[in-house]
């Protein structure tokens, strides 16, 4: 089954030479056409421009490129060419890549002298939005870089997440539990970005509020060769280690992480609400505790429950 396009499409966002077909025939009822052609859109034409004009975008989300996958690419074009033009605009005397890293890599890799390459117009806004469409498209971001271009549309652009989902053809809700992931320890996103811990490791570890121990967490995963069921159990666990520092509370009430089942509940709504959950139950009773951090998150948290202000 093909796999839908993602939000606008790619093509929508970054144009393209039009298809070499002819337009249809006028109809009947129009006797003359306009005798004034408008002028040709010169951004669609492919260029053809010296290799070493062209340069990577510092908004380039994608920070990973397997050296592999470059050569496999780099003897494609040594056969066939560069099918595909990059996407470039003009940047002090230079061509900053918009979209088409991995194909310029490539040809550096074989000394191609030129490459095709079409300018556009475009802010840095622009550039990172289409740069995040393209490898979302394409599936080469890793979960870190993927968080990493979501949070800085946010930071350096103002745009909310919704806004962000929109543009990226993504729910909110992947957009924010993505960007959770940046809450965690420096070494567990690099181990993340290795592939030696997978997302859904990396979301039940969130479950712990302490680095260190988010980092112990991770290191046994890595070490035990822990599925994303066992790493609850282990979360679950530390949960209960920690909870006997804090005040006591009546035995007949399941804290956080007595219970397996308890836990995997919690993970299920951390990543319903993207914000720390904290369930406690004994005997058919119990609580729900969301916790935020601000009006907006509170507003946001009251959207997904369905709560209207007045």
């Amino acid at each position: 089954m093909a796999k839908p396009a993602l939000g606008r499409g790619l093509g929508a966002l970054l144009g393209g030479n039009p298809p070499l077909t002819s337009p249809p025939p006028a109809p009947s009822f129009q006797p003359v056409a306009d005798p004034v052609a408008p002028p040709p859109d010169l951004s669609e034409r492919v260029l053809r421009v010296p290799l070493n004009r062209v340069r990577p975008s510092a908004l380039q989300p994608r920070k990973e490129f397997s050296d592999e996958a470059l050569r496999e690419l780099a003897d494609s074009i040594r056969e066939q060419g560069v099918v595909q033009p990059l996407i470039v605009r003009e940047r002090n005397g230079f061509f900053e890549l918009i979209a088409g890293e991995r194909r310029w890599r490539a040809a550096q890799l074989i000394q191609l002298p030129e490459i095709p390459v079409i300018v556009r117009e475009a802010d840095d806004r622009s550039v990172l939005e289409l740069a995040l469409i393209e490898n979302l498209q394409r599936e080469n971001l890793n979960a870190i870089e993927e968080a990493q271009g979501y949070a800085q549309l946010a930071e350096q652009f103002q745009l909310t997440q919704e806004e962000i989902a929109l543009k990226v053809g993504k729910s909110r809700a992947v957009v924010a539990n993505a960007t959770r992931l940046l809450k965690l320890p420096a070494a567990v996103q690099r181990w993340m970005r290795e592939g030696r811990i997978s997302v859904g490791h990396a979301k039940v570890i969130l479950g712990l509020t302490d680095e260190k121990n988010q980092v112990q967490a991770a290191e046994r995963v890595i070490k035990e060769g822990m599925n994303v069921r066992q790493t609850e159990g282990l979360v679950a666990k530390l949960q209960t280690r920690n909870s006997r520092v804090a005040a006591a509370k009546p035995e007949t009430v399941a804290t956080p992480g007595s219970d397996p089942h308890i836990a995997a509940v919690e993970s299920k709504l951390r990543e319903v609400f993207a914000t720390k959950v904290q369930l406690k139950y004994a005997q058919g009773k119990g609580s729900v505790e969301i916790a935020f951090y601000s009006d907006a998150e509170l507003e946001r948290i009251l959207q997904i429950l369905g709560v209207r202000q007045d």
